[in-house]
């Protein structure tokens, strides 16, 4: 009897420590970019990290990718004007290469035909000089026959010449007005790309040092919140994701008020808060 009872003790035991391990093990769910901020809260609440601390590293994201905006906005269309004109001016080279290919085509075209004149006139000559060795009328009408073949082969050599002739000067036309907006195209680009490099060389210093800094947030924020952060950031015409409390009570996003309750939330930084009506980070600073 005692025995059993020691053995019973044992496997509640046993299980006891499975079951307080088995509780006790953090199970990492995997990362869905849909899912809600109820898991992300959790993801805060539950890091080693303190809450306040992980807004911080938020908040300055934010404003260096703010800042990195910036001076995107200032570059203004030029990347893209600079890619497009690039793309122009590739599909014209192209057509250039195509026009002189043409010619070159038909200048070819032409020396065949002077070629076949050349041989056609050769063959006349012989067919001629045995006209005066003619002994039968069956012989009279081959040779005449030839003669007139050879007539046709060079008048459709002389007709495949003068074609190519005039298809030459309307090809070269073309090729006039691809090179002159060729030339347009190349100074256009010039230009844009002369605006593009100053602006690149005057904000370089600037971008590398918020570059730098961006990779330093980032660097301590998790995946899961990164990829939060940039979903809400592609989300919103501004690229704000985090953003403070505005005139004391409202979303420095989307300007609608906050609940108290909320405010209280936001005001302790213990707290993940997002705004109910724009889904932006909401964080405690005044804007």
């Amino acid at each position: 009897m005692k025995s059993a009872k020691i053995h019973t003790f044992v496997v509640l035991e046993k299980y006891n420590k499975f079951y307080m391990a088995k509780k006790t093990k953090t199970v990492e769910t995997p990362i869905d970019k849909r899912e809600t901020f109820v898991s992300l809260g959790k993801k805060f609440a539950d890091s080693a990290d303190s809450v306040s601390e992980k807004l911080e590293i938020l908040y300055q994201l934010q404003l260096t990718d703010t800042a990195i905006d910036r001076l995107v906005r200032l570059r203004g269309e030029l990347p893209l004007e600079v890619e497009t004109l690039e793309k122009d001016l590739e599909q014209i080279e192209g057509k250039i290469a195509n026009i002189n290919a043409a010619i070159d085509e038909q200048t070819n075209a032409i020396a065949r035909g002077k070629a076949s004149i050349v041989e056609g006139e050769a063959m006349l000559e012989k067919y001629k000089a045995q006209e005066n060795q003619i002994q039968n009328s069956r012989e009279y009408d081959a040779i005449n026959k030839e003669i007139e073949n050879q007539d046709l082969l060079i008048q459709i050599a002389q007709k495949r010449i003068d074609e190519a002739k005039n298809a030459i000067v309307s090809l070269k036309e073309r090729l006039e007005i691809a090179t002159e907006k060729k030339t347009i195209i190349e100074e256009d680009l010039a230009a844009k790309r002369a605006d593009l490099e100053t602006i690149v060389e005057s904000t370089a210093k600037e971008e590398e040092a918020l570059m730098a800094k961006r990779k330093s947030c980032s660097a301590q924020i998790d995946e899961r919140t990164k990829i939060a952060y940039d979903r809400i950031r592609e989300s919103n015409s501004n690229h704000l994701a985090v953003v403070g409390v505005y005139q004391g009570n409202a979303c420095g996003g989307c300007m609608h008020i906050i609940p108290p309750q909320r405010l209280v939330e936001i005001q302790s930084g213990n707290k993940l808060v997002i705004c109910e009506y724009c889904g932006r980070i909401l964080v405690n600073k005044e804007q």
